[in-house]
């Protein structure tokens, strides 16, 4: 019984991860904040603290495969991401280290909170304009500096990539254009989860079994995203703002579940 159970486990933590995986592709920064709920409310991990610590580890492993396309396409300001993702990571593990001392429960409450303010951000319009040639100045370095190590902070403390805040931030402390901000955007993801799981692996709280699945199937789910972005390019705008309503679903879901296991 114990192995059914298991393999069952096993199943849905590699759907899991290509729901993931399909959504990042598709609809890209932010489709990875379903990882956490997922883990949590289909795969069945019990204990919330493990459940962000996996979700880190797998977001950070999809976040850099992706990030190898995007560079050989020509859309990472490597100087930028660089200095964005360096000072993101000392606010990562400040950030980790403080959200393993908040109570699961009152972190999945902030943590349901965080998704609204995810779903309001791909519900509104983005802007597209911005520099493609952009190059790092003193000036420049300063801002991705300071922002960085805000945005690092914020995802390392709820445990998630953060490519919904780094693609606005970077592309604040820069004024690079869209699609650069978005390819640069995924070394700090990447960066921002490593650091985040490492800190949670340290303490045991990392499901290494599930998370190699997870990747798996993030991994497979990423190239089926890649696939249908490119057919349905023209509905990208819809396709985001339907995702929004249902990550705004999910984190009514998630405060609900949070707010009666907190009274």
């Amino acid at each position: 019984m114990s192995d059914f159970i298991l393999t069952i486990a096993d199943l849905l933590a590699v759907l899991s991860g290509t729901v993931v995986g399909l959504t990042l592709g598709v609809v890209g920064g932010g489709g990875s904040i379903l990882a956490v709920p997922l883990l949590l409310y289909v795969v069945g991990v019990s204990n919330p603290h493990v459940a962000i610590g996996t979700s880190a580890l797998a977001v950070s492993v999809n976040a850099f495969a992706n990030l190898i396309a995007h560079s050989r396409a020509g859309n990472v300001k490597w100087p930028c991401a660089v200095v964005f993702g360096a000072s993101g990571v000392a606010g990562a593990f400040a950030g980790s280290t403080l959200g393993k001392l908040v109570d699961g429960e009152k972190l999945l409450f902030l943590f349901g909170l965080v998704m609204v303010a995810v779903a309001i951000a791909m519900l509104r319009p983005r802007q597209a304009e911005g520099d493609p040639n952009v190059r790092i100045t003193p000036q420049i370095a300063v801002r991705l500096v300071a922002i960085g190590l805000l945005t690092g902070l914020l995802a390392g403390f709820f445990g998630i990539g953060g490519g919904f805040l780094v693609v606005p931030g970077i592309m604040l402390g820069s004024g690079m254009a869209m699609l650069s901000a978005v390819g640069s955007s995924l070394f700090s993801v990447g960066a921002f989860g490593l650091t985040t799981a490492t800190t949670y692996a340290l303490d045991g709280l990392v499901d290494w079994r599930i998370a190699a699945e997870f990747i798996a199937g993030g991994l497979l789910g990423g190239l089926g995203g890649l696939a249908l972005a490119q057919r349905l390019a023209t509905q990208k705008g819809m396709l985001t703002r339907v995702f929004g309503v249902l990550v705004l679903a999910v984190a009514g879901y998630m405060l609900w579940r949070s707010a009666g296991a907190l009274t």
